[in-house]
């Protein structure tokens, strides 16, 4: 890009943006501000109408599109029509989901599939000394194939405001590779995530922490509750946080904590779990929903990461830069993608979501100053010894999700056009609302600092 991304002028919205309800079922998705994970694509007259706000490219085009519209049958043709007619441009017919057309309307020349990938910029959170994961994208690829006959029996058929499926495969990739003695998880809802630990650990312990119980579910429908789990849910509730975890390791026969898995899906300040954490002495931990800057309903490490020294962090808030019209594209064609005016104004704050700290089930919203966003960054990396972002199980091309926006995500396990490939794990037997629940799920090692 020919304009700097960097930049440390943002501007917070009211506090009241974007606060939604707090879910009463601490997480699993839950949250006021992502309640549609994993809904269907978009329908056809959805996709129809963002064409119709594509910048010009050649009248051919437009009357191509317009041709399509006439030999399409039934009342969804009619209302894209009426979607045309009424704007008196020309527009460009890109397919939705042809990640060469999309390159071509963003970038202006078709590179290669991959290049959609993170031309935002992935903030990716310094560890202490450089160290990374042990496994291997060939890993990943060989436990795509295992995992896709287990998901396929999954109780849960539709775990709406749950976990799809790159998710479920990244916790249960993580606790198979780390086999650790005991699982602990924040945020349960009807039990998918407790599911699929036990498919990586059969044997191994788990301890849910919830405000509701996940039994309570199974009178309306499918639910999950495990026989070799202790339920700190319902009446029981202990938050994570107040929980004397000491005592609950001595009971679990648990001396070793870098053998225990922590999984937060509570839709929590992500700061404060991590320090929670830290002062028990758990050391393995997974984030759910480790929200893009200007989205989601917590503060995020991610977010925290997105500092302008950070790789691939920072921003640009000049309105004629590359950045800027960038994401005002991308906005026609992926639901998380956040423009410039969603991201800088008058003020100073950019951070976390929208320059607030959001927590406490949605009942807090602290605004935060830049020094104090900041400091959050140098604490993090004072105590990370670890992180690796789960990268989405493969491209928009092949799962037709929307849902979130590549150029702010790593590569995805498999890239755009490699059908062959995806149909041989058996990805292809999914239906594609199961790839719509990816939000930069994080895995972290912490330690205490050494300084």
């Amino acid at each position: 890009m020919q304009e700097s991304v960097l930049s440390s002028r943002r501007a917070p919205l009211s506090p009241d943006a974007g606060a939604g309800a707090a879910d009463d079922d601490h997480g699993g998705g839950g949250g006021g501000g992502d309640k549609s994970k994993t809904r269907k694509p978009p329908s056809l007259v959805a996709r129809i109408s963002a064409y119709a706000r594509v910048p010009v490219t050649t009248a051919a085009a437009g009357r191509g599109l317009l041709l399509l519209l006439l030999l399409l049958a039934g009342a969804g043709a009619g209302a894209a029509l009426v979607v045309l007619l009424v704007r008196s441009r020309p527009v460009a017919c890109v397919p939705l989901y042809d990640p060469l057309a999309r390159a071509a309307l963003f970038s202006g020349s078709r590179d290669a599939l991959a290049s959609d990938f993170g031309i935002l910029g992935v903030p990716w959170c310094r560890s202490k000394h450089g160290k990374t994961v042990e496994w291997t994208t060939k890993d990943l690829l060989n436990g795509l194939e295992e995992f896709v006959l287990i998901y396929e029996n999954r109780p849960i058929r539709n775990n709406k405001y749950g976990m799809g499926f790159d998710h479920s495969f990244g916790l249960w990739f993580i606790a198979r590779w780390l086999k650790p003695n005991l699982m602990i998880e924040s945020g349960v809802l009807k039990g998918h995530s407790t599911w699929v630990l036990r498919q990586a650990m059969p044997e191994t312990r788990i301890i849910s922490l919830s405000p509701r119980h996940p039994e309570k579910y199974l009178k309306k429908g499918p639910a999950y509750v495990d026989s070799n789990c202790t339920y700190f849910a319902g009446k029981n509730f202990v938050d994570f946080g107040t929980v004397d975890w000491r005592k609950v390791m001595k009971q679990h026969g648990i001396s070793d904590l870098s053998r225990v898995l922590v999984f937060f899906d509570d839709h929590q300040n992500e700061l404060k779990r991590s320090q929670q954490a830290l002062r028990a002495g758990f050391q393995n931990l997974v984030f759910e929903d480790n929200y893009d800057t200007g989205t989601g309903d917590i503060y995020t490490l991610r977010q925290i990461c997105d500092q302008s020294y950070i790789r691939g962090g920072g921003h640009s808030c000049f309105r004629d830069s590359d950045e800027a019209r960038i994401r005002s594209r991308r906005k026609m064609f992926w639901d998380k993608a956040v423009d410039i005016d969603e991201l800088c104004g008058k003020g100073d704050a950019w951070w976390g979501v929208r320059g607030y700290m959001r927590d406490d089930f949605n009942h807090s919203n602290k605004a935060i100053s830049y020094a104090e966003h900041f400091q959050n960054s140098r604490f993090l990396e004072s105590v990370l010894d670890v992180y690796w972002e789960l990268p989405p199980v493969a491209g928009p091309s092949l799962t037709h999700q929307t849902r979130y926006d590549p150029a702010r995500a790593p590569d995805p396990i498999i890239e755009d056009g490699r059908y062959g490939l995806f149909r041989k794990l058996g990805l292809g037997r999914l239906e594609p609302s199961v790839f719509n629940g990816y939000t930069q799920m994080v895995y972290v090692q912490i330690s205490a600092s050494t300084s």
